[in-house]
């Protein structure tokens, strides 16, 4: 059986999509060039939502990319009321996702540990010569 998902979380994307177009063809700021939406959360009366993003470049030059977003910010509501339809029009709230640059530290740790052990194994597996345990005859 699908998961329902409430108005709220349908919204919720729909507003996430939407922004992503009009930041990528409309906002002409330089600032806010190579940002990626990961999620937008909505409060249930619609009037705030949270925007929450990432940038290529990482955490460089977070304050000016906040300072593109919170200027562009009434152009993008403006816009998203011509195409989203929903009685109160939420006032945007910009925030840094860390999880996508967590999520690659996490993965580099994790294959530098698989190579440590793989080395520590293949050290192991060696076995001096004259101590070979293997021969049935010795």
């Amino acid at each position: 059986m699908p998961k329902e998902f409430s108005r709220g979380q349908r919204v919720a994307e729909q507003i996430r999509r939407e922004l992503a177009e009009l930041i990528r063809l409309e906002v002409k700021d330089p600032r806010v060039g190579f940002i990626t939406l990961t999620d937008v959360e909505i409060t249930p009366d619609y009037a705030h939502a949270k925007v929450f993003f990432t940038s290529m470049k990482g955490q460089e030059g977070l304050e000016e990319i906040l300072k593109g977003l919170r200027r562009a910010s009434s152009f993008l509501r403006r816009e998203l009321g011509r195409r989203v339809r929903i009685h109160t029009l939420p006032e945007l709230h910009f925030h840094y996702d860390p999880s996508v640059e967590t999520g690659n530290r996490i993965s580099a740790l994790i294959d530098k540990a698989i190579e440590t052990d793989r080395q520590f194994a293949s050290e192991t597996d060696e076995v001096p010569e004259g101590d070979d345990k293997s021969d049935p005859a010795a």
